[in-house]
């Protein structure tokens, strides 16, 4: 049969239409392509699962560090002062741990480096009593002070100290383990430090006592960060240290608009641990200390805590914040 020009027409533009979709479908990743294999990073904790690490638990929960192309190995420490030296000898990709601890590391010779900020301010404080008979910071001269483990406790008293006349030296120092409210209660000591608001101050009122706590930073300590992440300084991952980063931030986010809920999701990530009173006060007590911006790097506040920390005759040399906090 005789093709008319427009049924030509018609057929040609078919066969061109067919040749294009059948290209474009070619061009088409297949499903069945292997999908990228995620990084896998390892991080070490301070100290056991609690909620000072709620983002990081909701963000392994809510997904938020495979959507970062992340596997996230979450591990707790036999012995608190593994993390740093493990980061340092490269054994762990991240730790959490404390920035003053990270600044006399560094001070020390340790390969470290801030990488992150979990809670962007202290925790920390002198606790007493409620009913004591230590009214003021005045009143501390010649007491018992209960504290877990050393670290910058004399410079951190002589501060305190200071204004009233005297020193960490006319002060009696215990260590009492990790038994801080219980040395309070029992009378064995008149106060403690290393104890967290967040926690000792809500374990005192749940065993019916109240406690009542010196804050540092309103008694001349400069502000610093109590947990932060700390990474190799020589042998890191820039890259992915910046999208866990990300993923810590959507888990703060979503710990800030949810605070019920997130709740819910960290107590049941382990819930014969977690599921307590005492956890669920100190979850909502924490919330606000948070580091919202957690790849925000400070470096003038972090050079000011060091200063002070040489100040006070707590380093053996001067460290330079800028060497020490990743560039992210």
């Amino acid at each position: 049969m005789k093709k008319t020009i427009r049924q030509v027409f018609f057929w040609a533009m078919t066969l061109m239409l067919s040749i294009n979709l059948h290209a474009s479908a070619n061009n088409q990743p297949s499903s069945t392509q292997p999908e990228k294999e995620p990084k896998e990073l390892t991080l070490m904790l301070e100290w056991f699962v609690n909620p000072d690490h709620g983002p990081i638990i909701i963000a392994q929960e809510k997904g938020y560090f495979k959507d970062q192309g992340l596997t996230i190995d979450i591990q707790e420490p036999a012995d608190p002062n593994l993390p740093p030296k493990l980061v340092a000898a490269g054994k762990v990709d991240l730790a959490v741990y404390y920035q003053p601890s990270l600044i006399h590391g560094v001070a020390n010779g340790l390969p470290l480096a801030w990488a992150g900020t979990l809670v962007a301010t202290p925790l920390d404080g002198l606790i007493v009593l409620d009913e004591s008979p230590i009214k003021s910071l005045k009143d501390m001269k010649g007491k018992t002070i209960g504290l877990n483990i050393g670290g910058i406790e004399n410079a951190i008293l002589d501060t305190l100290f200071e204004p009233y006349g005297f020193s960490a030296k006319d002060v009696k120092l215990v260590n009492v383990g990790w038994n801080l409210s219980s040395s309070l209660m029992s009378g064995r000591v008149d106060a403690i430090m290393g104890a967290y608001r967040n926690f000792e101050l809500n374990q005192l009122e749940i065993e019916g006592r109240k406690g009542r706590m010196f804050y540092f930073e309103e008694h001349n300590i400069p502000p610093y960060d109590e947990l932060i992440f700390i990474a190799n300084r020589e042998k890191n991952d820039k890259e992915a240290i910046r999208r866990f980063l990300r993923a810590i931030e959507l888990g703060t986010q979503f710990i800030v608009n949810n605070p019920e809920k997130s709740w819910e999701i960290f107590r049941d990530y382990s819930p014969k641990q977690l599921d307590n009173e005492l956890n669920r006060r100190a979850w909502f007590d924490t919330i606000s200390r948070f580091d919202l911006r957690p790849a925000a790097k400070d470096a003038g506040r972090y050079q000011a805590f060091a200063d002070y920390l040489q100040e006070r005759g707590e380093l053996k040399k001067k460290v330079d914040a800028s060497n020490f906090m990743l560039s992210l």
